[in-house]
C-alpha cells in the first residue's frame, strides 16, 4: 500500500499551481481535491491537510473528523480585509494550526510539506572523521563505521564531504553504480525529502551513499551542505561524514552538525605534529572532538597520542597487514567484524549510540 500523501483541498486553479510547484520542490507527492466531498474521502489518512481559503467556508460546514496537522493557505492577492474575520472563525471550526499567505509563506510550506512525509523517529546520530594529516586512514575508517552501522541495524547514510578525495564509491567497489552524486545537489537548498534523495543515492550493501562523479569536483556550498545533513539526520539513525583535513566551509557547517567528531592520527611523530594543527582548527567547530589512534606500538603508544593532542582517546585500531592487499583487489574494507578495523567500528558505534540513549534502533 502506498504512503498516505500530503491532501491539497482547493479549486483555485491559480492557488493549485502553486501548491503543487512548490510540493515539487519538496519532492512530495500529493493528493489533489477539487471539492470537500472529495476531501473527505481522504482527509483522515493524510498527514498534512493543506485548505485553500477558496474552499474553507464549505470546509467548516462539512465539520469534518478532526485532524491534528491542518494549514489553510491564500493567495495575498486573496486577501479583503471585510472577510478575514470569517476566514479566521472558519479555520477555527475545522481545527487549523495557522493561515499562510503565498508567496511570502512559500519556504514554510515547502518545509511544512518536506516534514509530513518524514518518519518520526529519535534524532539521528553523526559522526564526522577527518585526518590529522594526509593518508592517515578517514576514507577508510568512515566506510567501517558505516558498515558498522549497518551490522547494528541502524539506518545508515554515508556522506563523502571530501571534494578532492578518491571516492567512497571506488573504496566500496561501486564506482559505476549509477544515481545521483553531489555534482546535481549544489543548488539546493532548504527543506528536502529525505526518502526522495535516499531512492536515487547508490547504496552498496544497504548503505545510502552520497559522493562525487569521478573528473572535477565543485566544493559543495554551505546551503546545499545544510540541506542534505537536515534531511539525512531526519530519515536515518547514523550519518557518517568523510570530512577533507582542510575543512572548507561546508565542512565546517558538517562539524557543526556532528555528534561527535574523530580525528583519525597513526602513532608518528609527524603525524602528530600535523594533527596538532587540524585538531585547533576542529575544535572551533566541532562540540565533541575525539582522536582515533592508528597502529600504536610500544614505543609510541595511543595514550601519549591522545596526551599531545589533548583530545580524550575514542580508541585504538591495531595495525592490519592484509587491509593493502585487500584494497588492491578492489574489495571494500571492514565489510566483515573480524579485521581490527571493523571491530573498532563495531565497538565505537555501539559505544556511541550507548552514550546517547540509542542503544536500540528505532522500529
Amino acid at each position: 500500500m502506498d504512503a498516505p500523501r500530503p491532501l491539497l483541498v482547493t479549486d483555485d486553479a491559480e492557488l493549485l499551481d502553486d501548491l503543487l510547484r512548490l510540493a515539487a520542490t519538496a519532492a512530495v507527492d500529493v493528493t489533489v481535491a477539487h471539492t470537500t466531498p472529495h476531501a473527505a474521502r481522504d482527509w483522515t489518512q493524510a498527514p498534512l491537510v493543506i485548505a485553500g481559503t477558496d474552499l474553507l467556508p464549505e470546509l467548516a460546514e462539512l465539520r469534518p473528523d478532526p485532524h491534528p496537522n491542518i494549514i489553510t493557505v491564500s493567495r495575498e492577492t486573496d486577501h479583503q480585509p471585510q472577510h478575514d474575520q470569517a476566514l479566521a472563525n472558519a479555520a477555527l471550526r475545522i481545527g487549523a494550526r495557522t493561515l499562510l499567505a503565498l508567496p511570502d509563506d512559500e519556504g514554510t510550506l515547502v518545509d511544512l510539506l518536506a516534514d509530513a512525509t518524514q518518519p518520526r523517529s529519535r534524532s539521528s546520530l553523526t559522526v564526522a572523521v577527518l585526518g590529522g594529516r594526509g593518508g592517515a586512514g578517514a576514507s577508510l575508517l568512515s566506510v567501517a563505521l558505516a558498515h558498522a552501522g549497518q551490522r547494528a541495524g541502524a539506518r545508515t547514510a554515508l556522506i563523502d564531504a571530501d571534494p578532492l578525495g578518491g571516492g567512497l564509491d571506488l573504496l566500496l567497489g561501486h564506482e559505476r553504480t549509477p544515481g545521483t552524486r553531489w555534482n546535481d545537489l549544489t543548488s539546493r537548498e532548504g527543506r528536502m525529502s529525505w526518502p526522495a534523495l535516499r531512492d536515487t543515492l547508490p547504496a552498496p550493501g544497504g548503505i545510502t551513499l552520497l559522493t562525487w562523479e569521478h573528473g572535477p569536483a565543485t566544493p559543495v556550498p554551505v546551503p546545499a551542505m545544510r540541506a542534505v545533513l537536515s534531511s539525512a539526520s531526519r530519515g536515518s539513525d547514523l550519518v557518517v561524514l568523510d570530512l577533507p583535513r582542510d575543512p572548507d566551509a561546508a565542512a565546517e557547517e558538517a562539524l557543526r552538525r556532528s555528534t561527535v567528531a574523530l580525528l583519525v592520527v597513526p602513532a608518528e611523530l609527524h603525524a602528530v605534529m600535523a594533527a596538532r594543527r587540524a585538531a585547533a582548527r576542529a575544535r572551533k567547530h566541532a562540540r565533541d572532538l575525539r582522536v582515533a589512534c592508528r597502529s600504536s606500538s610500544c614505543d609510541f603508544p595511543a595514550d601519549t597520542v591522545r596526551h599531545a593532542l589533548g583530545l580524550p582517546l575514542a580508541g585504538d585500531i591495531p595495525a592490519e597487514p592484509g587491509l593493502a592487499r585487500t584494497l588492491d583487489r578492489g574489495d571494500p574494507p571492514a565489510c566483515g567484524g573480524r579485521t581490527p578495523l571493523s571491530r573498532f567500528a563495531d565497538t565505537f558505534v555501539s559505544r556511541i549510540r550507548a552514550e546517547h540513549g540509542d542503544s536500540e534502533v528505532p522500529q
